[in-house]
Protein backbone atom coordinates (compact mmCIF):
# COMPACT_ATOMS: atom_id res chain seq x y z
CA UNK A 1 0.00 0.00 0.00
CA UNK A 2 2.83 2.40 0.77
CA UNK A 3 4.32 1.74 -2.65
CA UNK A 4 0.93 2.23 -4.32
CA UNK A 5 0.39 5.53 -2.50
CA UNK A 6 3.87 6.65 -3.53
CA UNK A 7 3.56 5.71 -7.20
CA UNK A 8 0.12 7.34 -7.42
CA UNK A 9 1.39 10.46 -5.67
CA UNK A 10 -1.23 10.25 -2.94
CA UNK A 11 0.16 12.47 -0.24
CA UNK A 12 -2.92 13.40 1.77
CA UNK A 13 -2.79 13.78 5.51
CA UNK A 14 -4.66 10.86 7.02
CA UNK A 15 -6.17 10.21 10.42
CA UNK A 16 -6.55 6.66 11.66
CA UNK A 17 -8.11 5.58 14.96
CA UNK A 18 -7.45 2.39 16.90
CA UNK A 19 -10.42 1.01 18.83
CA UNK A 20 -12.28 -2.15 19.84
CA UNK A 21 -15.71 -2.64 18.27
CA UNK A 22 -17.08 -5.04 20.88
CA UNK A 23 -15.80 -6.08 24.28
CA UNK A 24 -14.72 -9.72 24.55
CA UNK A 25 -16.92 -12.20 26.39
CA UNK A 26 -16.72 -11.85 30.19
CA UNK A 27 -15.24 -8.36 29.88
CA UNK A 28 -17.32 -5.34 30.82
CA UNK A 29 -14.33 -3.01 30.50
CA UNK A 30 -10.78 -2.96 29.17
CA UNK A 31 -7.61 -1.40 30.59
CA UNK A 32 -5.62 0.64 28.07
CA UNK A 33 -1.99 -0.48 28.02
CA UNK A 34 1.03 -0.49 25.72
CA UNK A 35 1.15 3.21 24.85
CA UNK A 36 4.74 3.69 25.97
CA UNK A 37 5.98 0.97 23.59
CA UNK A 38 3.75 2.27 20.78
CA UNK A 39 5.29 5.73 21.06
CA UNK A 40 8.80 4.27 21.21
CA UNK A 41 8.08 2.45 17.96
CA UNK A 42 6.83 5.60 16.23
CA UNK A 43 9.72 7.68 17.54
CA UNK A 44 12.33 5.18 16.32
CA UNK A 45 10.68 4.18 13.02
CA UNK A 46 13.39 3.38 10.44
CA UNK A 47 13.93 1.13 7.43
CA UNK A 48 17.32 -0.55 7.50
CA UNK A 49 19.41 -1.06 4.40
CA UNK A 50 18.92 -4.80 4.83
CA UNK A 51 15.15 -4.39 4.96
CA UNK A 52 15.06 -2.11 1.94
CA UNK A 53 17.23 -4.49 -0.10
CA UNK A 54 14.93 -7.37 0.83
CA UNK A 55 11.89 -5.44 -0.39
CA UNK A 56 13.69 -4.39 -3.56
CA UNK A 57 14.30 -8.07 -4.42
CA UNK A 58 10.78 -9.21 -3.44
CA UNK A 59 8.68 -10.46 -6.36
CA UNK A 60 5.78 -8.18 -5.41
CA UNK A 61 7.94 -5.07 -5.81
CA UNK A 62 9.52 -5.75 -9.19
CA UNK A 63 7.50 -3.02 -10.94
CA UNK A 64 8.01 -0.45 -8.16
CA UNK A 65 10.38 2.38 -9.15
CA UNK A 66 13.73 2.86 -7.41
CA UNK A 67 12.57 6.22 -6.06
CA UNK A 68 10.26 4.45 -3.63
CA UNK A 69 13.15 2.60 -2.00
CA UNK A 70 15.08 5.85 -1.69
CA UNK A 71 11.97 7.29 -0.03
CA UNK A 72 11.91 4.44 2.49
CA UNK A 73 15.53 5.08 3.43
CA UNK A 74 14.60 8.56 4.69
CA UNK A 75 11.19 7.68 6.11
CA UNK A 76 10.55 8.87 9.67
CA UNK A 77 7.28 9.28 11.53
CA UNK A 78 6.41 12.98 11.46
CA UNK A 79 2.81 12.90 12.64
CA UNK A 80 0.63 13.72 15.61
CA UNK A 81 -0.74 11.21 18.10
CA UNK A 82 -3.54 11.52 20.63
CA UNK A 83 -4.11 8.67 23.09
CA UNK A 84 -5.96 7.57 26.19
CA UNK A 85 -3.36 7.26 28.98
CA UNK A 86 -2.28 3.81 30.07
CA UNK A 87 -4.19 2.33 32.97
CA UNK A 88 -7.48 3.98 32.00
CA UNK A 89 -10.62 1.82 31.86
CA UNK A 90 -11.99 1.97 28.32
CA UNK A 91 -14.97 0.59 26.44
CA UNK A 92 -16.27 -0.33 22.99
CA UNK A 93 -15.97 2.13 20.08
CA UNK A 94 -13.63 4.46 21.99
CA UNK A 95 -10.39 5.40 20.21
CA UNK A 96 -7.44 4.31 22.33
CA UNK A 97 -5.13 6.00 19.84
CA UNK A 98 -5.54 8.59 17.07
CA UNK A 99 -2.79 9.00 14.48
CA UNK A 100 -2.64 11.92 12.04
CA UNK A 101 0.23 11.89 9.54
CA UNK A 102 1.06 11.74 5.83
CA UNK A 103 -0.89 8.74 4.63
CA UNK A 104 2.10 6.50 3.96
CA UNK A 105 3.40 7.03 7.49
CA UNK A 106 -0.02 6.60 9.09
CA UNK A 107 -0.73 3.42 7.09
CA UNK A 108 2.61 1.70 7.44
CA UNK A 109 2.54 1.71 11.26
CA UNK A 110 -0.82 -0.08 11.50
CA UNK A 111 0.34 -3.59 12.27
CA UNK A 112 2.88 -2.65 14.92
CA UNK A 113 0.49 -0.34 16.72
CA UNK A 114 -2.26 -2.97 16.73
CA UNK A 115 0.07 -5.72 17.93
CA UNK A 116 1.41 -3.54 20.73
CA UNK A 117 -1.83 -2.09 22.06
CA UNK A 118 -4.02 -5.15 21.47
CA UNK A 119 -1.69 -7.45 23.38
CA UNK A 120 -0.96 -5.30 26.40
CA UNK A 121 -4.56 -4.09 26.68
CA UNK A 122 -5.76 -7.71 26.54
CA UNK A 123 -3.39 -8.80 29.33
CA UNK A 124 -4.02 -5.74 31.49
CA UNK A 125 -7.77 -6.32 31.21
CA UNK A 126 -7.38 -9.92 32.34
CA UNK A 127 -5.06 -8.90 35.17
CA UNK A 128 -7.56 -6.35 36.47
CA UNK A 129 -10.13 -9.13 36.85
CA UNK A 130 -7.65 -11.40 38.65
CA UNK A 131 -6.57 -8.62 41.01
CA UNK A 132 -10.19 -7.76 41.76
CA UNK A 133 -10.95 -11.42 42.57
CA UNK A 134 -8.03 -11.52 45.01
CA UNK A 135 -9.82 -8.92 47.16
CA UNK A 136 -6.75 -7.10 48.42
CA UNK A 137 -4.34 -10.04 48.46
CA UNK A 138 -1.19 -9.70 46.35
CA UNK A 139 -1.14 -11.23 42.87
CA UNK A 140 2.21 -12.05 41.29
CA UNK A 141 2.37 -12.54 37.52
CA UNK A 142 3.93 -15.99 36.99
CA UNK A 143 3.36 -16.70 33.32
CA UNK A 144 6.66 -16.37 31.47
CA UNK A 145 7.06 -20.10 30.84
CA UNK A 146 3.69 -20.32 29.12
CA UNK A 147 3.71 -16.97 27.31
CA UNK A 148 3.93 -16.90 23.53
CA UNK A 149 7.66 -16.23 23.52
CA UNK A 150 10.03 -14.27 25.72
CA UNK A 151 9.05 -10.87 24.34
CA UNK A 152 5.39 -11.61 25.03
CA UNK A 153 6.38 -12.68 28.55
CA UNK A 154 8.15 -9.36 29.13
CA UNK A 155 5.22 -7.22 28.03
CA UNK A 156 2.66 -9.46 29.73
CA UNK A 157 4.47 -8.79 32.99
CA UNK A 158 4.38 -5.06 32.28
CA UNK A 159 0.67 -5.02 31.40
CA UNK A 160 -0.24 -7.14 34.44
CA UNK A 161 1.58 -4.71 36.70
CA UNK A 162 -0.20 -1.72 35.14
CA UNK A 163 -3.54 -3.33 36.05
CA UNK A 164 -2.63 -3.97 39.68
CA UNK A 165 -0.46 -7.07 40.02
CA UNK A 166 2.03 -6.60 42.83
CA UNK A 167 4.98 -8.02 40.93
CA UNK A 168 6.29 -10.59 38.50
CA UNK A 169 8.63 -13.56 38.35
CA UNK A 170 10.10 -12.14 35.11
CA UNK A 171 13.43 -10.62 36.13
CA UNK A 172 13.88 -8.84 32.78
CA UNK A 173 10.65 -6.96 33.48
CA UNK A 174 12.15 -5.87 36.77
CA UNK A 175 15.29 -4.68 34.98
CA UNK A 176 13.53 -2.73 32.22
CA UNK A 177 10.41 -1.47 33.97
CA UNK A 178 11.24 -1.42 37.68
CA UNK A 179 8.51 -3.96 38.49
CA UNK A 180 9.01 -5.72 41.84
CA UNK A 181 10.20 -9.28 41.23
CA UNK A 182 9.85 -12.41 43.32
CA UNK A 183 10.20 -16.11 42.79
CA UNK A 184 10.49 -19.46 44.50
CA UNK A 185 12.40 -22.68 44.08
CA UNK A 186 11.20 -25.26 41.58
CA UNK A 187 10.36 -28.86 42.38
CA UNK A 188 13.66 -29.83 40.78
CA UNK A 189 15.54 -28.14 43.63
CA UNK A 190 13.77 -30.29 46.22
CA UNK A 191 14.18 -33.41 44.10
CA UNK A 192 17.93 -32.82 43.82
CA UNK A 193 18.28 -33.75 47.52
CA UNK A 194 17.56 -37.08 49.17
CA UNK A 195 16.18 -35.20 52.16
CA UNK A 196 13.41 -32.60 51.76
CA UNK A 197 14.48 -30.78 54.93
CA UNK A 198 18.03 -30.47 53.60
CA UNK A 199 16.66 -28.93 50.44
CA UNK A 200 14.77 -26.34 52.47
CA UNK A 201 17.74 -25.63 54.74
CA UNK A 202 20.24 -25.18 51.92
CA UNK A 203 17.89 -22.85 50.07
CA UNK A 204 17.05 -20.79 53.14
CA UNK A 205 20.76 -20.41 53.89
CA UNK A 206 21.28 -18.72 50.53
CA UNK A 207 18.16 -16.53 50.89
CA UNK A 208 17.76 -16.02 54.65
CA UNK A 209 15.42 -13.02 54.31
CA UNK A 210 13.41 -13.84 51.20
CA UNK A 211 13.05 -17.62 50.94
CA UNK A 212 9.69 -18.98 49.83
CA UNK A 213 9.73 -22.77 50.18
CA UNK A 214 7.79 -24.97 47.78
CA UNK A 215 5.84 -27.39 49.95
CA UNK A 216 4.05 -29.75 47.56
CA UNK A 217 6.79 -31.83 45.91
CA UNK A 218 5.78 -34.85 47.98
CA UNK A 219 3.27 -34.12 50.75
CA UNK A 220 2.24 -30.54 51.47
CA UNK A 221 1.11 -31.01 55.07
CA UNK A 222 4.15 -33.14 55.94
CA UNK A 223 6.43 -30.51 54.42
CA UNK A 224 4.87 -27.82 56.61
CA UNK A 225 5.52 -29.95 59.70
CA UNK A 226 9.13 -30.46 58.62
CA UNK A 227 9.64 -26.72 58.23
CA UNK A 228 8.41 -26.12 61.80
CA UNK A 229 10.39 -29.01 63.25
CA UNK A 230 13.60 -27.84 61.57
CA UNK A 231 13.27 -24.37 63.09
CA UNK A 232 13.12 -22.68 59.69
CA UNK A 233 11.47 -19.28 59.36
CA UNK A 234 10.69 -18.81 55.66
CA UNK A 235 8.91 -15.74 54.37
CA UNK A 236 6.30 -18.00 52.79
CA UNK A 237 5.29 -21.53 51.90
CA UNK A 238 4.07 -22.07 48.37
CA UNK A 239 1.21 -24.47 47.68
CA UNK A 240 1.05 -25.44 44.02
CA UNK A 241 -1.36 -28.37 43.77
CA UNK A 242 -4.23 -30.18 45.41
CA UNK A 243 -7.22 -28.76 47.22
CA UNK A 244 -5.79 -25.36 47.99
CA UNK A 245 -8.58 -24.34 50.37
CA UNK A 246 -8.17 -27.41 52.59
CA UNK A 247 -4.39 -27.50 52.34
CA UNK A 248 -4.02 -23.83 53.17
CA UNK A 249 -6.11 -24.28 56.32
CA UNK A 250 -4.06 -27.29 57.42
CA UNK A 251 -0.77 -25.55 56.70
CA UNK A 252 -1.90 -22.37 58.48
CA UNK A 253 -2.74 -24.36 61.61
CA UNK A 254 0.69 -26.04 61.57
CA UNK A 255 2.57 -22.78 61.03
CA UNK A 256 0.65 -20.91 63.71
CA UNK A 257 1.10 -23.72 66.24
CA UNK A 258 4.83 -23.66 65.48
CA UNK A 259 5.16 -19.94 66.09
CA UNK A 260 5.39 -19.05 62.40
CA UNK A 261 2.45 -16.66 62.31
CA UNK A 262 4.48 -14.34 60.07
CA UNK A 263 5.10 -16.99 57.41
CA UNK A 264 2.70 -16.33 54.57
CA UNK A 265 0.90 -18.87 52.42
CA UNK A 266 1.39 -18.37 48.69
CA UNK A 267 -0.89 -20.30 46.33
CA UNK A 268 -0.33 -21.10 42.66
CA UNK A 269 -1.24 -23.80 40.14
CA UNK A 270 -3.42 -22.96 37.11
CA UNK A 271 -5.20 -20.17 38.94
CA UNK A 272 -7.46 -17.59 37.34
CA UNK A 273 -9.99 -15.06 38.61
CA UNK A 274 -12.70 -17.70 39.02
CA UNK A 275 -10.60 -20.09 41.15
CA UNK A 276 -9.22 -17.22 43.20
CA UNK A 277 -12.72 -15.91 43.85
CA UNK A 278 -13.74 -19.38 45.04
CA UNK A 279 -10.78 -19.55 47.43
CA UNK A 280 -11.52 -16.10 48.81
CA UNK A 281 -15.21 -16.92 49.24
CA UNK A 282 -14.27 -20.15 51.05
CA UNK A 283 -12.15 -18.18 53.51
CA UNK A 284 -8.95 -19.96 52.53
CA UNK A 285 -6.04 -18.43 54.52
CA UNK A 286 -4.02 -17.62 51.40
CA UNK A 287 -2.01 -14.39 51.59
CA UNK A 288 -0.95 -14.09 47.94
CA UNK A 289 -1.47 -15.74 44.58
CA UNK A 290 0.87 -16.58 41.72
CA UNK A 291 -1.03 -16.57 38.43
CA UNK A 292 0.72 -17.81 35.32
CA UNK A 293 -0.68 -19.39 32.17
CA UNK A 294 -4.19 -18.04 32.45
CA UNK A 295 -2.95 -14.50 32.96
CA UNK A 296 0.03 -14.22 30.59
CA UNK A 297 -2.01 -15.68 27.72
CA UNK A 298 -5.42 -14.26 28.74
CA UNK A 299 -6.44 -17.90 28.51
CA UNK A 300 -10.21 -17.46 28.17
CA UNK A 301 -9.98 -14.57 25.66
CA UNK A 302 -6.52 -14.88 24.06
CA UNK A 303 -6.94 -12.19 21.39
CA UNK A 304 -8.35 -8.68 21.43
CA UNK A 305 -10.05 -7.54 18.24
CA UNK A 306 -8.76 -4.00 18.14
CA UNK A 307 -8.88 -2.36 14.69
CA UNK A 308 -7.15 0.63 13.07
CA UNK A 309 -9.40 2.49 10.65
CA UNK A 310 -9.13 5.50 8.39
CA UNK A 311 -11.52 8.21 9.59
CA UNK A 312 -10.36 11.37 7.77
CA UNK A 313 -8.32 12.60 4.81
CA UNK A 314 -7.14 16.19 4.41
CA UNK A 315 -6.69 17.09 0.75
CA UNK A 316 -5.78 20.66 -0.27
CA UNK A 317 -6.41 21.80 3.31
CA UNK A 318 -9.95 20.42 3.30
CA UNK A 319 -10.95 17.64 5.68
CA UNK A 320 -13.08 14.76 4.38
CA UNK A 321 -14.59 12.27 6.83
CA UNK A 322 -14.27 8.62 5.87
CA UNK A 323 -16.55 5.73 6.80
CA UNK A 324 -16.77 2.02 6.27
CA UNK A 325 -20.34 0.79 5.76
CA UNK A 326 -19.97 -3.01 5.65
CA UNK A 327 -22.41 -4.99 7.79
CA UNK A 328 -21.32 -5.28 11.41
CA UNK A 329 -18.15 -3.31 10.72
CA UNK A 330 -19.37 0.21 10.05
CA UNK A 331 -17.16 3.02 11.34
CA UNK A 332 -17.69 6.63 12.38
CA UNK A 333 -16.01 9.48 10.46
CA UNK A 334 -13.70 12.23 11.61
CA UNK A 335 -11.23 12.88 14.41
CA UNK A 336 -12.84 12.11 17.75
CA UNK A 337 -12.66 12.83 21.44
CA UNK A 338 -14.03 10.66 24.23
CA UNK A 339 -15.78 12.41 27.09
CA UNK A 340 -16.40 10.74 30.46
CA UNK A 341 -19.11 11.84 32.85
CA UNK A 342 -19.05 11.12 36.59
CA UNK A 343 -21.65 11.45 39.32
CA UNK A 344 -21.13 13.49 42.53
CA UNK A 345 -19.52 10.44 44.16
CA UNK A 346 -16.93 10.25 41.35
CA UNK A 347 -18.39 7.06 39.87
CA UNK A 348 -18.48 6.76 36.08
CA UNK A 349 -21.90 7.40 34.59
CA UNK A 350 -21.51 7.56 30.82
CA UNK A 351 -19.00 8.05 28.01
CA UNK A 352 -19.69 10.12 24.92
CA UNK A 353 -17.78 9.63 21.67
CA UNK A 354 -17.91 12.89 19.73
CA UNK A 355 -16.10 14.74 16.98
CA UNK A 356 -12.95 16.38 18.30
CA UNK A 357 -14.20 19.90 17.66
CA UNK A 358 -17.53 19.43 19.45
CA UNK A 359 -18.16 21.27 22.70
CA UNK A 360 -17.62 19.24 25.85
CA UNK A 361 -20.74 17.69 27.36
CA UNK A 362 -21.69 19.08 30.76
CA UNK A 363 -19.69 17.72 33.69
CA UNK A 364 -17.38 15.64 31.45
CA UNK A 365 -13.63 15.15 31.19
CA UNK A 366 -11.76 14.42 27.97
CA UNK A 367 -9.84 11.14 27.78
CA UNK A 368 -7.69 11.53 24.66
CA UNK A 369 -4.60 13.70 25.18
CA UNK A 370 -1.96 14.77 22.67
CA UNK A 371 1.19 12.71 23.28
CA UNK A 372 3.19 13.26 20.07
CA UNK A 373 3.52 16.23 17.72
CA UNK A 374 5.57 16.48 14.52
CA UNK A 375 7.02 13.07 15.31
CA UNK A 376 8.28 14.17 18.74
CA UNK A 377 7.06 12.69 21.98
CA UNK A 378 5.76 15.57 24.10
CA UNK A 379 6.66 14.23 27.53
CA UNK A 380 8.48 11.37 29.17
CA UNK A 381 6.17 8.50 30.10
CA UNK A 382 5.18 8.48 33.78
CA UNK A 383 6.82 5.91 36.07
CA UNK A 384 5.07 2.57 35.79
CA UNK A 385 4.29 2.51 39.51
CA UNK A 386 2.44 5.79 39.02
CA UNK A 387 0.48 4.33 36.09
CA UNK A 388 -0.45 1.34 38.26
CA UNK A 389 -1.59 3.51 41.15
CA UNK A 390 -3.72 5.61 38.81
CA UNK A 391 -5.26 2.50 37.26
CA UNK A 392 -6.29 1.14 40.66
CA UNK A 393 -7.78 4.51 41.56
CA UNK A 394 -9.77 4.71 38.33
CA UNK A 395 -11.04 1.15 38.68
CA UNK A 396 -12.66 2.20 41.96
CA UNK A 397 -14.78 4.63 39.94
CA UNK A 398 -16.35 1.88 37.84
CA UNK A 399 -19.92 1.09 38.82
CA UNK A 400 -19.83 -1.99 41.03
CA UNK A 401 -21.78 -4.23 38.59
CA UNK A 402 -19.06 -3.71 35.96
CA UNK A 403 -16.52 -5.28 38.30
CA UNK A 404 -18.44 -8.53 38.67
CA UNK A 405 -16.73 -11.55 37.10
CA UNK A 406 -19.77 -12.50 35.02
CA UNK A 407 -19.55 -9.11 33.24
CA UNK A 408 -23.32 -8.99 32.83
CA UNK A 409 -23.47 -5.20 33.16
CA UNK A 410 -22.97 -2.94 30.15
CA UNK A 411 -21.46 0.52 30.51
CA UNK A 412 -23.21 3.17 28.39
CA UNK A 413 -21.12 4.58 25.54
CA UNK A 414 -23.10 7.14 23.58
CA UNK A 415 -22.35 8.43 20.10
CA UNK A 416 -22.97 12.17 19.86
CA UNK A 417 -25.85 13.31 17.66
CA UNK A 418 -23.56 15.22 15.34
CA UNK A 419 -21.21 12.26 14.89
CA UNK A 420 -24.13 9.91 14.22
CA UNK A 421 -25.52 12.34 11.66
CA UNK A 422 -22.14 12.63 9.90
CA UNK A 423 -22.01 8.85 9.63
CA UNK A 424 -25.53 8.69 8.18
CA UNK A 425 -24.78 11.38 5.60
CA UNK A 426 -21.56 9.76 4.39
CA UNK A 427 -23.09 6.28 4.33
CA UNK A 428 -26.05 7.57 2.29
CA UNK A 429 -23.70 9.31 -0.12
CA UNK A 430 -21.88 6.03 -0.80
CA UNK A 431 -25.12 4.12 -1.28
CA UNK A 432 -26.17 6.70 -3.86
CA UNK A 433 -23.02 6.32 -5.94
Amino acid sequence: MAAAYFVNRIAATATFELFVRELPQNRSYLIAAGLEQALEYLRDLRFSDEGINYLRRHAAFQAVPAAFFAFLRDLRFSGEVWAIPEGTPVFQNEPLLRVTAPIIEAQIVETSLLATLNFQTMIASKAARVVAAAAGRDVIEFGSRRAHGTEAALYAARAAYVAGCAGTSNVEAGLHFGIPTSGTMAHSWVMTFDDEVAAFQRYAAVFPHTATLLADTYDTVAAARKVVAAGLQPVALRLDSGNLAELSRAVRRILDAGGLQQTRIFASGDLDEWRIAELVAAGAPVDAFGVGTRLATSFDQPALGGVYKLVELVVDHEAHGKVKTSAGKATFPGRKQVWRRRDPRDAYVEDVVALADEAAPADAESLLVRVMEAGRQLALPPPLAEVRARCLQLLERLPQPLRALDAAAVYPVRISERLAEEQRKLAAAWIGR
